[in-house]
Order: structure tokens, then C-alpha cells, then sequence
């Protein structure tokens, strides 16, 4: 069979590039080498993940630019290529067209500076009925990737990806640490409808772990009804990683001050919590049976965070911090004495932010 150079770029390469994104931009810059008169291209695929619908790549002929619209899960209903539709309108006259069934309904458009001739639009059809297998190929491994991210998390599942399938020791991060647990959830569950307590530990989830993720850390594991999350030291140092760690357990703490007052309205109790702060090296691999693995995270700080949040109640604080994580930060705090904690053999010094903890 003799095809067009463009069509074989689609049969042979497409499927080993990065993204639909390096796709859209490479086959633009190919149709307008091949005289097409492009002003731009859209291309929208559904998207299997738990907020967003689907997404949307603009390109731009003059510049090779692409820029992604992200279409939200609450706003679906709304047609799903209006969004490509209408950027094109604005660059020129729009050729649009389903890219075959086996893409899950993917559209890829184009804006043209002059109408097309026949030749034009036959070759059009073409790349879009070329284009269904290698988008489907690129979705896939995209839908892996957002399923593994959604139940493993980012670095998990960039490991499971990465064809780690073995036990092995993992790799050394040092990080700050976060451990927050919520109190009382034991009561909580047992005099609580089941759906009502799975929408409380949402809720929890959402406002801990959202802040977390807003401030540049990542959530390692959900333990019950607790978090392990690390802020990573690498490009940012140690400072500025505690600082973003203390700065996420203030817009958690505001978000579940907000949470808790709505829950009051509904005569529903409130979701006390504790959390402390760390700083130090972890061990993250795998552990488990040969053909049963997770990734955990091991070692005297995972152990030290954790004692150290069991201190909350006792002293009366929602966020305790270790002298470890006191001699980083550049936040204000104060002391609180020396305090042992469960399996830990030294006396742990111990902090509390400044402000009302």
C-alpha cells in the first residue's frame, strides 16, 4: 500500500509520541507542510479520570503553540467539542470530524485561511480515519496512567509504570512529613449511618488532601482515616518545603472550620483532627507477597510523625511539630517541652505553630 507521508507518520510513529497534545501538533506542522492552508487545530478526547471529562488541545499554525481546555465532570452535559468548535471559528472557516469509533468518540478539527478544495477534504477525512488508531493506542496509555495515579497516587504510580513489579528496597526521599488523623472516628462509625460516615472521611479527605496538593506536596498514602503526606526537599530546600507544609495545615484547618459549621447546621457532629509535622528520610518501595505488592513508606521519621500526632489530644493542640521541623521552618512557634512517644527511644522536643493550634 502507498500512502501519503502524512498518513504514514499516523500509521508508523504517532502512537510513540508523548500525548494527543504532540500528536494534534505534529500532524499540523505535517498537513501545512504538505500545503494545507491550517490556521489552527482542535483536538478533544473524553477523559477517564475522576474530575475531568475531557480535554481539549488547541494548535496554532503560526506560532505551533498548543494550549488545553479542560472540560469538568459537573459541567458534561455540555457538547464536547464546542469548546475546540468555537476557538477555530475565530481563525478561519472549521473542518470538523469524529476520529472513527475506536477512539471514544475523539473530534479533530482544523480552521483554514481559505476554503478547502476536494483534494483538501478527502485528505482530511483520511488523517481522521488514520488518526482513530494511534489516539486510541495514546488513550489507553493515558487511561492507565490516570487510573494508577487515582488509586496509587503520583510517585506510585510513576513506579508501577516504570515496570517496578519486584520487591526491592525503593528509593530514599527526605522530605517534611505530614500525618493527620481524624479523632473520635471510631464512635463516629459505630453510631453513624455507613453513608454518612463515607461522606464524612470524603469530606475530610478533600480539604487535607487538596491542601496538600495545593502547596506542592503529594499524598502518599490514606490510612484509615489518616494521611501520610511529604512535601519533597530537592529543588526547594528544607525551609521552604516545611513552610509549604504548615502553610497546607492552615488552609486545611480553615477548610474543615468551614466543614464543621455546615455540618452543625445539619446537626451533624464535628470532625476534630490532629496533625504533625516532620522533617527527615523515608525509605518508599515495594513490600508484600511476590504476586501482591504495595508501596509503603518505612522508617524512624513515618514512625516519629505518627507517635507525634498522638500527642494532639493529650496537649490539647490540632498541629504538634518536632524539633527537627522547628530548626527548618521560618514560621513562628513555640514550645511545648520534651516529650516521649511510643516506641520512639529519645525524647522528641516539640512545637506548636504560633497562632491558635
Amino acid at each position: 500500500m502507498k500512502l501519503a507521508s502524512i498518513l504514514s507518520f499516523l500509521v508508523d510513529e504517532a502512537a510513540g509520541l508523548s500525548g494527543a497534545d504532540a500528536l494534534l501538533g505534529a500532524l499540523g506542522t505535517r498537513l501545512v507542510a504538505g500545503g494545507l492552508p491550517l490556521a489552527g487545530g482542535a483536538l478533544t478526547q473524553a477523559a477517564p479520570h475522576p474530575i475531568i471529562a475531557r480535554r481539549t488541545w488547541l494548535w496554532r499554525a503560526d506560532s505551533g503553540r498548543i494550549v488545553e481546555s479542560l472540560g469538568f465532570a459537573a459541567t458534561a452535559g455540555a457538547a464536547q467539542g464546542d469548546v475546540g468548535r468555537d476557538w477555530l471559528a475565530a481563525l478561519g472557516a472549521v473542518h470538523e470530524r469524529p476520529v472513527g469509533s475506536v477512539s471514544d468518540g475523539a473530534l479533530l478539527g482544523w480552521a483554514s485561511t481559505r476554503p478547502f478544495n476536494g483534494f483538501e477534504l478527502d485528505l482530511l477525512r483520511d488523517v481522521a480515519r488514520f488518526a482513530a488508531a494511534p489516539l486510541a493506542a495514546l488513550g489507553a496509555r493515558s487511561t492507565l496512567a490516570a487510573l494508577l495515579e487515582t488509586y496509587l497516587g503520583r510517585r506510585s504510580a510513576a513506579q508501577v509504570l516504570s515496570g517496578r513489579l519486584r520487591r526491592e528496597p525503593g528509593e530514599t526521599i527526605r522530605a517534611a512529613l505530614l500525618y493527620a488523623d481524624l479523632r473520635g472516628f471510631t464512635e463516629l462509625s459505630e453510631n453513624t449511618a455507613p453513608q454518612q460516615v463515607v461522606a464524612a472521611l470524603d469530606a475530610w479527605f478533600d480539604r487535607i488532601a487538596g491542601a496538600v496538593h495545593a502547596f506542592g506536596g503529594e499524598v502518599l498514602k490514606f490510612i484509615g482515616d489518616g494521611v501520610l503526606a511529604i512535601f519533597p526537599i530537592g529543588e526547594r530546600g528544607p525551609a521552604a518545603a516545611c513552610d509549604a507544609a504548615l502553610r497546607a495545615v492552615a488552609a486545611a484547618r480553615a477548610g474543615m472550620d468551614h466543614l464543621d459549621r455546615g455540618r452543625a447546621a445539619q446537626n451533624l457532629p464535628p470532625l476534630p483532627f490532629g496533625t504533625a509535622l516532620h522533617v527527615g528520610e523515608m525509605l518508599w518501595g515495594n513490600i508484600g507477597t511476590a504476586d501482591r505488592l504495595d508501596f509503603t513508606a518505612i522508617g524512624p521519621a513515618v514512625n516519629l510523625v505518627s507517635r507525634l500526632e498522638g500527642l494532639c489530644r493529650p496537649l490539647g493542640r490540632t498541629v504538634l511539630v518536632s524539633g527537627a521541623f522547628a530548626a527548618e521552618t521560618t514560621q513562628a512557634l513555640i514550645p511545648l517541652g520534651e516529650h516521649a512517644l511510643r516506641g520512639i527511644a529519645v525524647p522528641c522536643p516539640v512545637f506548636a505553630p504560633a497562632e491558635r493550634s
